[in-house]
């Protein structure tokens, strides 16, 4: 039997479409899931839907799943939680998180499923692939005890990185964002808030969310003698401005690029890829992370959600896309 499925693919930049996808009868060593949910990363998947991914990174870039090229026609999204209906007895009827793009049904290899732990539920385990990237910038950053730390941009990421630094012992958190309806979800997540004019200064750490070169700025200004800037931010074919004068220099002052692409060189001798999913699921158990859920569409609204996404007209942090229960099958 062959399955029948719909997937979300960018048909031109600027412009989605749903398409039809007949899947393949699986091989032994993989798995049919069915998709219950799924997340749109809105930083990354509005720069993939305008065709703004620079050719120099298309390579980069690629999704693990992902068809086509940049900048279209392409199939693109990673963070997918679904049951799995065919496959090995042990992932039978569990319910999994999968790199996948928007999909009704996929066939992928059983080692490309990370089983969501009980005590997540399936709309915030589409989180996972956030809080995977947000565990390898600490990585990258190392904050220790009693640091004071901002974080520059309340998007879903920017929340999640927070999230996490408010469990270390010590450590003082400032979100910060221009957007003064973001002090309630800052304090759900147990953290302080700020605008840019009342943002502490003196940081030890500062990691930037906002892909802004004002927000880099506004890091930088932050950051006490000898501090370090974490630079999360993905700006795609935009040019990106800081001033590096002034105590940039006399300060030493430091930005450094994190990117979820390899484990963090701090962890990649003793932790995989597949170590690192598990532990962003396992944290996920945190109830504090539903205040990043403020959107759903049904999936075959997608075009039309992308579209306003990138013309910035749906304010959520975490926009998910809901499926149908029943996948059509045919032979």
């Amino acid at each position: 039997m062959e399955r029948e499925a719909r997937a979300f693919w960018v048909r031109e930049p600027g412009a989605g479409e749903i398409r039809p996808v007949r899947l393949p009868p699986p091989r032994r060593d993989q798995v049919v899931v069915r998709t219950l949910r799924s997340a749109i990363s809105r930083g990354t998947e509005t720069l993939v839907f305008d065709g703004r991914v620079p050719v120099g990174q298309y390579d980069v870039m690629r999704a693990p799943f992902q068809e086509g090229t940049f900048p279209a026609p392409v199939k693109y999204g990673y963070l997918n939680v679904g049951v799995v209906e065919d496959g090995p007895p042990d992932l039978l009827g569990r319910t999994v998180f999968c790199l996948h793009p928007h999909q009704t049904a996929y066939v992928v290899p059983a080692s490309a499923v990370t089983p969501v732990p009980d005590g997540v539920p399936t709309e915030r385990a589409v989180l996972t692939g956030v809080v995977e990237t947000a565990v390898n910038a600490l990585w990258d950053a190392a904050p220790l005890v009693g640091d004071r730390v901002a974080v520059v941009g309340a998007g879903m990421l920017g929340c999640c990185v927070a999230r996490l630094l408010a469990r270390f012992p010590g450590v003082s958190v400032t979100l910060v964002d221009v957007d003064p309806q973001r002090a309630g979800v800052a304090a759900t997540l147990g953290v302080d808030f700020a605008d840019g004019e009342a943002a502490p200064g003196g940081c030890d750490l500062v990691v930037h969310t906002s892909a802004t070169s004002a927000g880099l700025q506004l890091a930088l200004d932050l950051l006490g003698r000898e501090g370090a800037v974490v630079e999360l931010s993905w700006y795609g074919d935009d040019a990106t401005t800081v001033r590096l004068g002034g105590s940039f220099h006399s300060g030493r002052l430091t930005i450094r690029a994190s990117q979820v692409g390899t484990v963090s060189p701090a962890r990649s001798a003793r932790r995989t890829t597949a170590d690192r999913l598990a532990l962003a699921l396992d944290l996920l158990r945190d109830p504090a992370f539903d205040a990043l859920l403020t959107g759903e569409s049904a999936f075959e609204e997608l075009p039309d959600v992308m579209a306003r996404l990138a013309r910035g007209e749906l304010p959520a942090l975490c926009h998910a896309l809901t499926y149908d229960r029943e996948v059509p099958c045919s032979a």
